[in-house]
């Protein structure tokens, strides 16, 4: 372990970590009508008002997460609460048993509902965070009952009261979807550090989606963890959704995987859990132009998703967190070379010194597509701003023992 490898990464991961957290309390949040925009151009101007429910609670989880790892700011509190009271405003569907939208509009009106729980998700992990710094057992409740419902829809113990149905006609197809479970244990682990009274609720259902994973979407005879099986997990080859593998979800499932494995001492789920790393970088970085492809065909077969060969910036935080986890908790000096090798390409082509914040999408060549935004519906501050808090944390317990 060479300490002065190990700090000069730490002092661009805290300097990384500034420029962004600025660049969206500076840009991004709504004053006037609260919530957070994060439709922003590369100096950070607004081109799109519309806002993401994702994002906020996305937002209000990171602002939140700011001040439980370094100590609370009022201006990271204030960021989160915005975000939280937007929400509980705006962005809850009343009657249709407290579903969450998709978007709305800047003052709050609704523009989208979809099926998936992803809204709700973010929603409970931002109540939980709150309340984790704050003791707000108001917003413990929410995080609960957003918590509770999403496990009823996820494993088909109510209808859904959006009536929305399933992405495919049932009687012709059904599936399970990696995302499910894989949300669900990040969520999980979230709400197991901030309220510690059902840690043995969160155990119980973080095995199960841990299980869940390995049992129906990992693949160790194909070297890939798949995104969508058939309802008993059994690859269905013949059509290209069966094929599709996210490397980035994967590396992104791998540390989700891990964190629970470490907590419950789980010496052999840990060890799963590099192997779908593994694999996930092995195949889905690119050996021409470098960084990690957004798709890739399972058997090698052409990509349907047009954007499967460009470079998102998500699945590169991914791959630090991952990457730097698996190095502290193994010693194998291989995965501090990903995570080196990660930030290089990160700083040639995602960092942005000039204006903050990171590019969000690169064409295959590393390029950022014209013109470059630092965010999007689906690009708030989260996945920056959490693998360098992560990636902070983590130098620190590693210097901590050189």
């Amino acid at each position: 372990m060479d300490r002065k490898i190990l700090e000069a990464e730490q002092a661009w991961v805290r300097e990384e970590l500034k420029r962004s957290v600025d660049f969206w309390l500076e840009h991004g949040m709504d004053h006037v009508h609260g919530g957070i925009y994060t439709c922003l151009d590369r100096r950070g101007e607004v081109y799109s008002t519309d806002k993401s429910v994702w994002m906020q609670g996305r937002c209000a989880w990171t602002f939140a997460y700011l001040c439980h790892v370094y100590g609370v700011r009022e201006e990271w509190l204030a960021a989160s609460r915005s975000c939280l009271e937007f929400m509980e405003k705006y962005c809850i569907n009343r009657a249709a048993g407290n579903r969450m939208y998709f978007t709305v509009t800047e003052d709050g009106k609704p523009l989208r509902q979809r099926r998936y729980c992803f809204s709700e998700g973010f929603y409970a992990i931002a109540n939980a965070e709150y309340y984790g710094v704050t003791g707000d057992r108001d917003c413990l409740e929410r995080a609960r009952a957003a918590y509770e419902l999403i496990w009823q829809l996820n494993n088909g113990l109510i209808q859904d009261p959006t009536g929305l149905g399933p992405k495919t006609i049932p009687e012709t197809r059904k599936g399970r979807a990696l995302a499910d479970p894989m949300i669900y244990l990040n969520i999980t682990s979230v709400l197991r550090r901030c309220d510690p009274e059902r840690e043995a609720l969160y155990i119980q259902r973080g095995r199960q989606c841990a299980e869940d994973i390995f049992r129906y979407h990992r693949k160790k005879d194909l070297h890939c963890t798949l995104e969508s099986v058939a309802p008993d997990g059994t690859p269905e080859l013949g059509y290209t959704a069966g094929r599709v593998v996210n490397p980035g979800h994967d590396i992104e499932c791998s540390w989700f995987v891990m964190e629970f494995a470490r907590q419950e001492g789980d010496k052999a789920l840990h060890a799963e859990a590099v192997s779908m790393f593994d694999d996930a970088i092995t195949h889905g970085w690119d050996q021409e132009y470098g960084g990690l492809l957004y798709f890739i065909d399972c058997l090698g077969k052409p990509p349907e998703a047009y954007e499967h060969d460009m470079k998102l910036w998500w699945p590169h935080n991914e791959i630090l967190i991952a990457s730097l986890m698996i190095y502290r908790d193994t010693g194998d000096e291989k995965y501090l070379d990903y995570f080196r090798k990660t930030a290089d390409y990160c700083r040639k082509h995602f960092c942005d010194p000039e204006y903050g914040e990171w590019f969000g999408y690169l064409r295959r060549d590393g390029i950022p597509t014209a013109p470059p935004c630092k965010g999007r519906t689906f690009k708030g501050p989260f996945h920056v701003p959490r693998s360098l808090i992560m990636a902070d944390t983590m130098f620190a317990e590693l210097l901590s023992k050189a």
